[in-house]
């Protein structure tokens, strides 16, 4: 999301987040990488730069998989590796893999509607960290280290080419501990547990979706349900309100040449945000099915159908 701290990446390639169903008995894997680097960022609402940070990066390379139990039911696993880096002064930056993600993708609605097709999802997902990483040194930190439950309803509306999509999302997070016995939020607290408020989004999606290419502009809205803001000069926290609304597109397109390869790229900015980094970011992957079904491969790639 160009936070502070942890990075989202939004790409078309059989994601929690979009409206493509593998079929049944097909295993997308892939893998993909993104950039992303902010100098402005939000102290609360004041919006500033940082001389003893300068441009403040964040590199992800992540792994994906998504396996079709059928053509309505979908299993997904991703895990990134993310190194963060800081141009000026004098805070070193961290790397390491993050958080593993399960998710679980059904859709019990596929209906014509109009014109179109209609298909209505339900997504549940766990994530929870794999290595013990330091959530508690916020803008150098990989991730929060919060076990986190997400919960999304998402429609999907296609009328020959031209197709929208909205979902919205509920994050429940667990609270974390960091390696000090005090700390000070508005009120000082004599533990090392950090309570981590829940957060919401919302995901609009528009564009072009055919066989072989779908092109999209994204927009989206990420809200943290409690929390406080950043002190004035002070660094961020893993429970400050951190706010974010982005614009993005992306692109893929299956290769005719190679059945079942795809490759994918996108770019995203951040719009406004509340003790957030202004980021912009870029990304790009390569994606490959493999049928397990073994009947004769359709015409149209199984990575598209809904």
């Amino acid at each position: 999301m160009g936070m502070l701290c942890i990075a989202h990446v939004s790409v078309t390639a059989q994601t929690d987040i979009d409206a493509i169903m593998m079929s049944k008995n097909n295993f997308c894997i892939g893998g993909m990488y993104s950039s992303s680097h902010w100098t402005d960022y939000w102290e609360g609402t004041l919006k500033r730069t940082n001389d003893n940070l300068g441009n403040v990066s964040m590199n992800m390379a992540g792994f994906m998989g998504t396996y079709g139990v059928s053509g309505k039911l979908n299993l997904l696993v991703g895990l990134p590796y993310v190194q963060t880096k800081a141009s000026a002064g004098t805070l070193h930056g961290d790397k390491g893999f993050q958080d593993l993600s399960l998710w679980v993708k059904w859709m019990p609605v596929e209906t014509h509607v109009g014109n179109g097709l209609l298909s209505v999802y339900g997504i549940g997902g766990f994530s929870f960290p794999v290595t013990n990483y330091n959530p508690d040194f916020l803008p150098m930190s990989i991730g929060m280290h919060s076990k986190n439950l997400s919960l999304r309803a998402m429609a999907d509306y296609q009328a020959g080419h031209l197709f929208a999509t909205a979902s919205g999302t509920y994050v429940v997070r667990s609270n974390i501990k960091i390696d000090r016995t005090s700390y000070y939020t508005t009120e000082l607290h004599l533990t090392n547990e950090v309570e981590m408020p829940d957060q919401s989004s919302f995901n609009i999606r528009a564009g072009y979706r055919s066989g072989r290419l779908i092109a999209e502009a994204i927009y989206n809205q990420m809200y943290t349900l409690g929390g406080f803001d950043i002190t004035r000069n002070n660094m961020p926290f893993a429970s400050n309100r951190m706010n974010a609304s982005t614009l993005g597109i992306n692109l893929k397109y299956t290769l005719k040449a190679i059945s079942g390869l795809s490759l994918i790229g996108g770019g995203e900015t951040t719009l406004a945000g509340r003790n957030v980094g202004q980021a912009n970011s870029l990304t790009g992957g390569i994606f490959y099915i493999l049928d397990f079904s073994h009947k004769q491969k359709k015409s149209v790639p199984a990575s598209n159908q809904k």
